[in-house]
């Protein structure tokens, strides 16, 4: 495929070889914000590739905070992983029903966990069908799975920490959210949170990782002019952040895939910033750093 770590998105060709290998789990990761209708748990219902399983982003989260799909105390991320047959020998191949949006947050939870035999299918379900694969509403039954947590926290970022880095200028933050929500002249889907984003943050559409056409990633070099045009440098680790943590996922894939590691995500995102307070927020179009 051409990319820095091509183990980290694999081809439908690739899966439907590997479709009956008792070494690989897979996990549909297909989300929707509240309220919208059909859920990314009906989509499974209504058809899913044989053998997945449902990973419910909202479900298997910190159910302690009001911030949306905040990542679950490890114990508990285990005890999920366990119920869905995924254990720590697998190889997991997550998908959503679209393209390159809620897979990746999958992917990096795992990661976060320290899973790291982990991919997300490229093009996901869409692409799938196209081909005419098979697609299935019966639900399997998978045996429980022993699933080992070791949490890397350099994969993540909380509001301290962006609120640091504000003055350090350590991290180059990287929002994922569409322009005019970055520039603050578009409401909010979350209710309550201010319209903007953080001051001295790069602006970058999770969409623009995703070819218009085929719905499949870009090619690497496209992926690296895509970063570099949004201005981010390499010579500081980037931090993704986006509305509630999931779309930001999306670039640190994209960034994974051509090589850098040095890339984590504000789990709070714009649902925990955006939020009344004493958090700064600017507005308007991004200012790319010399």
């Amino acid at each position: 495929m051409g990319h820095g770590h091509d183990e980290a998105l694999v081809s439908t060709a690739w899966l439907a070889e590997h479709l009956d290998d008792p070494a690989i789990r897979i996990v549909d990761a297909s989300f929707t914000l509240p309220g919208v209708k059909p859920t990314g748990r009906d989509n499974f219902r209504a058809g899913h590739i044989p053998g997945a399983v449902y990973f419910d982003i909202d479900e298997i989260s910190d159910h302690s905070t009001s911030l949306p799909h905040m990542l679950p105390k490890p114990e508990e991320f285990a005890t999920a992983m366990a119920k869905l047959g995924v254990g720590d020998v697998h190889r997991v191949v997550a998908y959503e029903v679209g393209s390159l949006s809620t897979a990746a947050r999958a992917w990096w939870m795992l990661r976060a966990f320290g899973h790291d035999d982990v991919a997300v299918l490229d093009g996901g379900l869409a692409k799938w069908a196209a081909e005419g694969r098979p697609v299935t509403t019966e639900i399997p039954k998978l045996a429980s799975a022993r699933f080992t947590t070791r949490f890397n926290s350099a994969l993540v970022r909380n509001k301290a920490q962006i609120f640091d880095n504000l003055t350090s200028e350590c991290d180059q933050v990287l929002d994922a959210r569409a322009a005019e929500r970055f520039a603050g002249t578009a409401p909010e889907p979350w209710p309550g949170r201010r319209s903007g984003h953080i001051p001295g943050s790069l602006s970058l559409p999770y969409t623009r990782l995703v070819d218009p056409a085929t719905k499949t990633v870009l090619p690497a070099e496209k992926l690296a002019a895509a970063f570099r045009d949004a201005g981010v440098g390499a010579d500081r680790p980037v931090v993704c952040s986006c509305g509630s943590g999931v779309t930001a996922c999306a670039l640190a894939l994209g960034l994974y895939l051509i090589g850098r590691e040095d890339v984590a995500i504000y789990d709070g995102s714009w649902a925990e910033w955006g939020l009344p307070g004493n958090t700064p927020i600017a507005t308007g179009a991004p200012r790319h750093r010399p």
